[in-house]
């Protein structure tokens, strides 16, 4: 059995145009390329291989799939097989999965440190309860109770083993495991060493996963101490390179709010949180990771880095920027926001006030401007040696880049600086710009003309599928079983929600669907993607429009429900407090 996440990870490695063009001459039309369909016999080309969806499609017959379903119709193999050439060439190793008991240990293992780490979150909590100068503490920082309980704040007593409290064995290897105590070495003449907990005499921050487990913690100071804020180490369950602080809480926020704030502090997060600025999020102890980035682009198409603006922030906005590039295909925006001096997030909030800080979010500096203006600073370019110099440190950062039209505007903007055409600094950094059209190219065949989408909820499937990020603003949807679109939606939103697919192409969907009730939808999905793709610029807001249909379709729908039902026999107490509840919501939309 191939685990699902390396047919992902293949995916990802591969590029389905240089995968059919070993079988079938493609050339460029457009955004897409095109060539007679290998499948059926035709003279004009009506074959479509989309990149930016990693998917084909044939207008004519409809064959249509991933890069693992060409290689399947077109040279016959079987699904394993075919995963097994693309990795081939990719060179990468296909690893197999065996139920093996090894395996069902580590689940197990899994299983039971995820318990271990709640029952220490509930301990805290209770903790910080009992301990009036915490709650002070947070007082004194401007935070209600409300917003405490929100992110699940608690308190480490200042003991050595306080944890004795909730765990009956305290030398139990799954607290170490966790990381919630350590294990001092032994002394002369003793076989194991005392053990004692990690955080002590901290505020305590739990960090969750995407199922809302907690997998980690972070513990500030009271008073002074060092450090300042201490995490959890890395662990089966956690680790800081791939995770952000308050993402759970933060989803809906940034669904509304259209762009998600990457702060560097838990207090930052919490702060902003409490003044209504509830789409911020944090790194945790770590510099921005590429892993961060493209969990970050799962939920919206809006970064905004939020950093001090002292030598340290400057710093961690730069590995933001490096760490940034590769993600940033065209539609995708990253901006940095620089505080002044004397200002952390948390403190300019309070002194500012939410409205001033979003305004500022909102016009932060875009990462070409930031780009260009970091490279200046560094490199003199009044001298051709400085010139040479911002070319050099331009190259490795421009080429992390997706082709598309965000690099190549990057270019012509970069371009003046150093004196040259955006043609030859393209030239220099060893990449080509695209060719304009000329006055007498033919332009590409036309599509055949398609049929729009029949229901609202189909409508909504394909606008995922041309843009599958927007499915982080789903959420959970009411009373779908009969109609299979809305099942369909809800089961990509399922796995963008628990991070089985990158959301960079549709083929991902394609293929994690492939044996299952929607993949025939999934695929139609994508086709139609292909065919009839909708506007880029308006498309957020068609698909928010959809959405808000559906859902003010269901209410109705409830609310006649329960009307008939009244005009039959007197409702419920709770028959009567759901329809006020759906007349307030209606109302809302």
């Amino acid at each position: 059995m191939i685990p699902q996440s390396f047919i992902q990870e293949l995916l990802a490695r591969v590029d389905i145009v240089d995968v059919v063009e070993r079988y079938v001459p493609l050339k460029k039309a457009g955004a897409n390329y095109q060539a007679c369909c290998p499948f059926h016999s035709e003279k004009t080309p009506s074959f479509t291989v989309s990149p930016s969806k990693q998917f084909y499609h044939c207008f004519g017959c409809g064959a249509h799939g991933s890069a693992i379903g060409f290689l399947m119709e077109y040279s016959g193999l079987s699904y394993p097989d075919a995963i097994e050439e693309l990795a081939r060439h990719a060179g990468m190793a296909v690893p197999r999965e065996e139920f093996s008991p090894e395996m069902a240990q580590q689940r197990k293992l899994a299983a039971s440190l995820t318990e271990v780490m709640a029952r220490a979150a509930q301990f805290y909590k209770q903790s910080l309860k009992k301990t009036p100068r915490a709650i002070d503490y947070l007082k004194g920082r401007g935070l209600t109770g409300e917003i405490a309980a929100r992110f699940g704040i608690g308190y480490a007593p200042d003991d050595w083993q306080s944890l004795r409290e909730t765990f009956d064995d305290y030398e139990a290897p799954a607290l170490s495991e966790c990381g919630l105590v350590i294990d001092a070495e032994p002394s002369e003449g003793q076989q194991k060493g005392r053990r004692y907990d990690r955080f002590r005499d901290r505020i305590m921050f739990p960090i969750l996963d995407g199922r809302n487990h907690v997998i980690g913690f972070g513990g500030r100071v009271l008073d002074r101490g060092e450090p300042k804020y201490l995490n959890s180490p890395e662990t089966p369950l956690f680790s800081k390179g791939r995770e952000l602080y308050g993402l759970t809480q933060a989803r809906n926020a940034i669904r509304d709010d259209g762009f998600v704030l990457v702060v560097e502090g838990y207090m930052d997060v919490v702060a902003l949180a409490q003044f209504g600025v509830g789409n911020a999020v944090a790194t945790l102890g770590t510099a921005t990771t590429p892993e961060h980035i493209h969990k970050l682009f799962r939920q919206t198409d809006r970064i905004v880095f939020c950093f001090d603006g002292d030598r340290a922030g400057r710093k961690a906005a730069w590995r933001a920027l490096e760490s940034a590039l590769p993600e940033l295909n065209d539609g995708r925006v990253a901006s940095f926001l620089f505080l002044p001096t004397e200002h952390d997030p948390d403190s300019f909030v309070r002194e500012q006030g939410a409205d001033r800080f979003r305004q500022l979010a909102l016009s932060a500096q875009p990462l070409s401007e930031y780009l260009l203006h970091e490279l200046q600073s560094r490199c003199d370019t009044r001298s051709a040696e400085g010139r040479a110099r911002f070319v050099s440190e331009a190259r490795p950062l421009v080429t992390k880049m997706p082709a598309g039209a965000l690099r190549t505007q990057l270019m012509h903007l970069l371009a003046p600086a150093v004196g040259l055409s955006a043609q030859e600094l393209a030239e220099a950094l060893g990449l080509r710009l695209p060719r304009r059209s000329g006055r007498f190219n033919a332009p590409p065949p036309p599509a055949a003309p398609r049929v729009p989408p029949s229901t609202p909820a189909r409508k909504l499937l394909c606008m995922l599928m041309q843009r599958p990020a927007l499915g982080g603003r789903i959420g959970h949807l009411e009373n779908i079983e009969d109609d299979p679109w809305l099942q369909a939606v809800q089961a990509v939103a399922d796995s963008i929600e628990h991070g089985d697919i990158d959301t960079r192409h549709s083929a991902g969907f394609a293929e994690h669907f492939r044996d299952g009730p929607h993949g025939p939808l999934i695929d139609e999905a994508i086709a139609a993607a292909i065919e009839d793709p909708a506007d880029e610029g308006a498309l957020p807001h068609m698909f928010e429009d959809t959405l808000q249909h559906l859902r003010r379709t269901e209410i109705s729908r409830a609310i006649n429900h329960l009307t008939a039902l009244s005009r039959q026999s007197p409702l419920s107490a709770e028959q009567q407090a759901e329809l006020g509840r759906l007349l307030r919501e209606k109302a809302r939309t």
